[in-house]
């Protein structure tokens, strides 16, 4: 079993273009600043957080697709990034991992039995961030299962919530079926405009239709983040003190202060509706 410092959190959104990545990336490094050791997962087939950290995926023998599917331990496929965190990389290959696991028995446990007992010089992991894919397919389902808590990041625009309700319905079945203690952290609003009541409106709806927390401060619009992974840094690296990487990290300061809280049933109920 994984040691019980150990908090894993999925991030994810079936619908694309919500800074999903940048936030796992963001969020990871941020937390490694703070003095935790920190493993980021890369689910996504389209390796956007590999390469965003800086590793070519076609230069890869190895990713987290051998790990899934081919019982290769992860420790020997984990590398360390120039940005202070641990990365478990992904290559197209994760594609094929769907398919494949489809036809396994106990495929929504694939993801915790591969990370039950990785260790990073003798002792566990403080933070697994889980970079699901943008869907709810096999490899979604598994990351909840293997998840304490799952982050929504969200984009302040009309109809970017239509999703919301898919994937907390997709919570309550993993809850009911696979991982009882899984606990819905809230909503990480991204790629904010603080200058329109718009973006706030569509917070307000969202938290009073979903009852769901809203994970403060959000993160606001900056062209800062798509120049970073160009880079093959964080924008916590490439940017230090810009409001990206501050407002990640006061993210990252609310989340360990989430991380002390007990688990109670009354903290599921967000999933429920």
């Amino acid at each position: 079993m994984m040691a019980p410092m150990t908090i894993t959190l999925a991030v994810a959104n079936q619908k694309g273009g919500v800074a999903k990545t940048t936030s796992v990336a963001s969020l990871g490094v941020a937390l490694a600043e703070l003095g935790h050791r920190v493993l980021l997962v890369d689910l996504d087939p389209q390796a956007c957080l590999t390469f965003s950290l800086g590793i070519d995926p076609e230069d890869l023998e190895l990713s987290v697709h051998h790990v899934l599917t081919k019982d290769v331990d992860a420790e020997e496929v984990i590398l360390e990034t120039d940005d202070g965190v641990d990365l478990l990389p992904a290559t197209i290959e994760l594609a094929r991992a769907e398919a494949d696991l489809l036809t396994r028995t106990g495929r929504e446990h694939a993801i915790k039995a591969s990370l039950e007992d990785v260790r990073i010089d003798g002792a566990a992991y403080d933070w697994v961030l889980l970079d699901c894919p943008p869907s709810l397919g096999v490899l979604t389902v598994a990351a909840l299962t293997a998840a304490d808590g799952v982050l929504v990041p969200l984009q302040c625009e009309t109809l970017s919530h239509r999703g919301v309700g898919q994937l907390l319905d997709t919570v309550h079945d993993v809850r009911r079926f696979t991982n009882k203690g899984l606990e819905v952290w809230g909503v990480l609003p991204t790629l904010y405009d603080g200058r329109t009541n718009h973006a706030r409106t569509v917070l307000e709806t969202i938290s009073q239709t979903y009852g769901l927390e809203v994970v403060e401060p959000p993160i606001p619009k900056t062209i800062k983040f798509a120049e970073a992974p160009a880079a093959g840094r964080s924008i916590l690296a490439t940017s230090r003190s810009s409001k990206g990487a501050q407002a990640y990290r006061q993210v990252a300061t609310h989340l360990v202060e989430r991380a002390k809280r007990p688990k109670a049933g009354a903290s599921a109920k967000g999933a429920e509706g």
